[in-house]
């Protein structure tokens, strides 16, 4: 079995277009508050990943030496939108394993305008690129009218999860988005790949996060009561021709692995966050992880579930959708939220009586899922 490890600090800036920050500014910002909410010194980091996609060759040397932190193994990490993430995962590793006391995650992006960029040569493209499912809007709708046309879901259910967002976005200082939206506003906007309109995307934004990670040992040294990691699974695509479903995503089998892990079920989490880059993927995560059963994700979410005083609130911080979408620093925004709601600091969207928290942030190439305990 492997140790649980302790988030002992987590750090952000607010996400959004904000002209004349620089990506070292960001960096810079994010580090300096997690490295205050954990109470250590530049010093205390034994490793650290810096998490990007746009920000070029030896970008975490370049922050993280801004930050004094140097002279330790500094290593960039890609996995799309599940970047920051998967360093935690990889920072987990290496703690529970005794390789290391502490750990610090970085992510950082600056992005372009327009659609994510997949770049690359074409011709040597996987499959996904081939069929035009690199297309994030294309791909979402696809699985969603796929969705749609097996169990009976109804775009009003993919509206109200977005009306949820926006709502709890409006919450949230640091989101991009605050303002709010109803049913019919959330419909009636510009139809992006449908049925998808604009109020059910996220956008692509700027923004800097950070998690700092320790031994359990290593915690009691600062608090008495820390964040613990109890649970987490990462993975890339399953396809399997035999069994088709709606999508090549390990989400369903990662959920099983870190309910093993962690001895909790669906019904002991709290609050989680997920992946809603469109609205549609609350209702196929909400499946996916067990909340409900498969094809009854869309009316769990329009009786109120998800919602912050329902029964498995998700996304309180307003998720992707009210968030934007920095890619590689989208999964410690994540992180950041569900420590908040498990220490008590989340303000007016503080979920009442929260302990055990979970986490599912998926991109380009892999998904990862944690067990968050407090």
């Amino acid at each position: 079995m492997k140790k649980p490890v302790a988030i002992l600090g987590v750090g952000m800036t607010k996400f959004g277009r904000i002209t004349g920050r620089s990506n070292t500014e960001m960096a810079l910002v994010a580090g300096t508050n997690a490295l205050k909410d954990a109470a250590v010194s530049p010093g205390d980091i034994e490793i650290a990943f810096c998490t990007h996609c746009n920000q070029g060759v030896a970008n975490g040397l370049r922050v993280f030496n801004a930050l004094g932190i140097s002279g330790i193994p500094i290593t960039n990490l890609e996995l799309a939108c599940a970047s920051e993430s998967r360093g935690v995962f990889l920072a987990a590793e290496l703690i529970s394993a005794g390789a290391y006391d502490m750990a610090m995650v970085l992510g950082v992006e600056k992005m372009p305008r327009g659609m994510v960029p997949t770049g690359g040569d074409v011709s040597e493209a996987g499959y996904e690129a081939r069929m035009g499912l690199t297309m994030m809007p294309g791909a979402y709708a696809a699985r969603v009218n796929r969705h749609m046309y097996l169990y009976g879901t109804k775009r009003e259910h993919l509206a109200k999860v977005a009306v949820k967002e926006h709502r709890n976005g409006s919450l949230n200082p640091n989101a991009t988005y605050r303002d709010t939206y109803t049913l019919e506003e959330v419909l009636n906007s510009r139809m992006i790949a449908d049925p998808l309109t604009l109020y059910m995307c996220s956008a692509n934004a700027d923004g800097a996060t950070a998690t700092i990670l320790c031994s359990v040992e290593k915690a009691r040294q600062y608090t008495t009561k820390p964040v613990l990691l109890v649970g987490w699974a990462a993975a890339s695509p399953v396809y399997s021709k035999d069994e088709p479903g709606l999508s090549d995503s390990p989400v369903d089998l990662l959920g099983k692995k870190v309910y093993e892990m962690s001895g909790a079920g669906p019904e002991d989490v709290d609050v989680a966050q997920c992946h809603d880059a469109f609205s549609p993927g609350e209702i196929f995560v909400l499946e996916d992880l067990g909340f409900c059963p498969v094809g009854e994700g869309g009316p769990f979410v329009w009786e109120g579930n998800t919602e912050i005083d329902g029964n498995i609130p998700m996304n309180t911080d307003g998720g992707l959708v009210s968030c934007g979408h920095p890619i590689g620093a989208t999964g410690g925004r994540m992180i950041a939220e569900l420590v908040w709601q498990l220490k008590g600091q989340a303000g007016q969207r503080q979920v009442k009586n929260s302990k055990m928290a979970m986490l599912h942030n998926e991109g380009a190439g892999g998904a990862n899922v944690m067990m968050f305990k407090a």
